[in-house]
């Protein structure tokens, strides 16, 4: 099997779990956010990141994170970016839209609600991607070429 076909068979893997882990939250994707850390924590092994790391197997991470971070965003703006037709509407449906009251009124609920799905919800997921990762880092036995350096 060749290299591209792997990639694509692991992003569309991806892309299956993150759709269950956000189908899982009705919509919150608080277990796309949780997916992250599992997702981290195996990525050194498909990337091959191997002691002493460089800056390039750092930055290699930090790719895939924002990869698993981008599908997020996608998903999400596929799935919250069309109640943004309610703003436009002239009746005030906005309160009986269902979201929790998190600035005591209706309309800067639902916008904060929508920045919170749609932008910071992905930001959490490649923070808790990178910090699977860099975990993983720290807790592996540190070869004998930098046992000797150091």
């Amino acid at each position: 099997m060749s290299i591209l076909a792997k990639w694509v068979r692991r992003v569309a893997t991806f892309v299956v779990l993150d759709i269950v882990a956000i189908g899982m939250g009705m919509g919150v994707p608080i277990f796309a956010i949780l997916l992250g850390f599992p997702v981290g924590w195996f990525l050194p092994a498909v990337l091959a990141v191997h002691p002493p790391y460089t800056a390039s197997d750092l930055r290699s991470l930090l790719r895939a994170a924002l990869l698993t971070s981008a599908i997020t965003l996608a998903l999400c703006a596929v799935l919250w970016l069309p109640t943004l037709a309610l703003l436009f509407d002239p009746s005030d449906r906005i309160a009986e839209f269902g979201m929790p009251l998190i600035l005591f009124e209706p309309l800067p609920s639902f916008i904060g609600w929508l920045v919170l799905m749609v932008l910071v919800s992905p930001v959490l997921q490649a923070l808790a991607t990178l910090c699977g990762s860099f975990v993983r880092l720290a807790l592996a036995p540190r070869s004998s070429e930098s046992q000797a350096a150091a």
